[in-house]
C-alpha cells in the first residue's frame, strides 16, 4: 500500500470505519473534490463526527463535524460502523462494553443524519438508543442459526453478562429481561445496507467455533426513527429483527480467531470487509484471556456476495494481506482503488492499495 496521509490530529482518539462522502454539496462547502466520514471511538457521538478530505490541490485535511443530538446529547459512546442508507448516513454503535467488561447500554445505539446538513451548519443527528434490543435479536439469531458460536468463556461470561446483569437489577433497569445469562456479548464493528433495506452487521465478537467471522442480517432498522423522526423513542413494533446470522468461511488462517473490523458495499452488487483480531492485544482484554490465540492476527481485506447456503455460510475470497498491521478500522473501494483507515498507536492515518 502507499501512503497516501501520514496523520490526523484526533485528540487522542481511534478512527472507526471509512465511508464515502456521496453529497457533492458537502464537498463544495470545502473546497474538496474527494472525502470519508470516520467516527472517533472516545465520547458521545454527537463529538465524534469527522471528515477526512482531500481539497482540490491534493492536500488532505480532517474536519470535526458539529451536530446536535438533542436530548440525548452525551447519552452514547463508542460509534463504531458507518453505512449509507436511502439518503442517510448511519451511525452504529458497538454495543459492547469496555475491555474488562461490563456491557454498556450507552453503546447500544443507532443514529443518522443527512450529509447534506452538514454542509449547512450544526449537524441534526438523531440518535434511538436501544436498550439491549438489538443485543437480543442478536443473541436470538444466533442461537436459532445453525452455526456454533465459540463459547464465551468463564471470565467473559461473568465480566460481560452476569455483571451487567447484576448492575441492572441493582439499578432496576428494565433492560435486564433483555438479557440471559448464557448471552454472548456483541461487539458491532462494520455495517452495510443491503439493496433489499436490511443491513448486514459485521461482529468482532462472537466468532464461530471455527474462529470465522459472523454477520448479522437485521431488518427494520430505519424504522427505529419513524416515530417522531428519530426524537421519540420508537414503538414496540418498530424495533429491528433478525432475518439470520451467517459465518463468512474460507477467510481465516488456520489456528486463529477472526472477526469484522468494516464493511463495505463494492461497486458490484457485493461487500468488502476487513477482518482481524477479535480484540488488541496489550489492553486488558477479558476476551483475549479466555481466548489468547484472538489476538495477535494481523488485518485481511476480504469480498463476499450475499449469498447464503442452507448451513448459513457465506464463502469469502481474500483480497489483500494488510500485514503487519493489525487495526485497520475501516475501507472504502472507490474509484478503482482500495482505501483503508488505521489507528496504529492512536495515529489515524488513510492509505491507498
Amino acid at each position: 500500500m502507499t501512503l497516501r496521509l501520514v496523520e490526523f490530529v484526533v485528540a487522542g482518539n481511534e478512527a472507526s470505519d471509512l465511508l464515502p462522502v456521496r453529497s457533492p454539496a458537502l464537498l463544495r462547502a470545502h473546497g474538496a473534490r474527494r472525502g470519508f466520514w470516520t467516527v472517533l471511538d472516545e465520547g458521545p457521538v454527537e463529538r465524534c463526527l469527522a471528515l477526512l478530505l482531500e481539497r482540490a490541490d491534493g492536500e488532505w485535511v480532517a474536519h470535526h463535524v458539529a451536530a446536535d443530538a438533542g436530548r440525548e446529547n452525551g447519552r452514547t459512546e463508542d460509534g463504531e460502523a458507518l453505512a449509507h442508507h436511502d439518503g442517510w448516513v448511519y451511525v452504529f454503535g458497538s454495543h459492547f462494553g469496555s475491555k474488562a467488561g461490563p456491557l454498556r447500554p450507552r453503546r447500544a445505539f443507532v443514529a443518522r443524519f443527512r450529509e447534506d446538513d452538514a454542509a449547512r451548519g450544526t449537524l441534526p443527528l438523531h440518535v434511538v438508543r436501544n436498550r439491549f434490543r438489538l443485543h437480543r435479536a442478536i443473541n436470538d439469531a444466533l442461537a436459532a442459526a445453525p452455526l456454533t458460536p465459540l463459547p464465551a468463556g468463564e471470565q467473559v461470561r461473568q465480566r460481560f453478562i452476569v455483571e451487567t446483569l447484576d448492575r441492572g437489577a441493582a439499578r432496576a433497569r428494565s433492560w435486564v429481561s433483555r438479557l440471559a445469562e448464557d448471552d454472548l456479548p456483541v461487539n458491532v464493528e462494520g455495517a452495510a445496507f443491503t439493496p433489499a433495506g436490511t443491513v448486514l452487521l459485521g461482529l468482532r465478537f462472537p466468532v464461530t467455533a471455527e474462529g470465522e467471522p459472523i454477520l448479522v442480517e437485521l431488518a427494520g432498522v430505519a424504522d427505529m426513527f419513524a416515530a417522531g423522526g428519530g426524537a421519540e423513542p420508537a414503538r414496540p413494533e418498530r424495533w429491528p429483527r433478525a432475518v439470520g446470522a451467517y459465518a463468512l468461511t474460507g477467510v481465516t488462517p488456520a489456528g486463529a480467531l477472526t472477526g469484522f473490523r468494516a464493511v463495505a458495499p463494492t461497486p458490484d452488487g457485493g461487500y468488502a470487509a476487513v477482518i482481524g483480531s477479535i480484540d488488541a492485544v496489550g489492553k486488558g482484554s477479558v476476551l483475549l484471556d479466555d481466548h489468547p490465540h484472538g489476538g495477535p492476527v494481523t488485518s485481511r481485506h476480504v469480498r463476499f456476495r450475499h449469498d447464503v447456503g442452507p448451513d448459513a455460510r457465506v464463502a469469502g475470497k481474500l483480497v489483500a494481506e494488510l500485514a503487519p498491521f493489525h487495526h485497520v478500522e475501516g475501507l472504502a473501494e472507490l474509484d478503482g482503488r482500495c482505501w483503508y483507515v488505521t489507528d496504529e498507536d492512536h495515529r489515524v492515518a488513510l492509505w491507498v492499495g
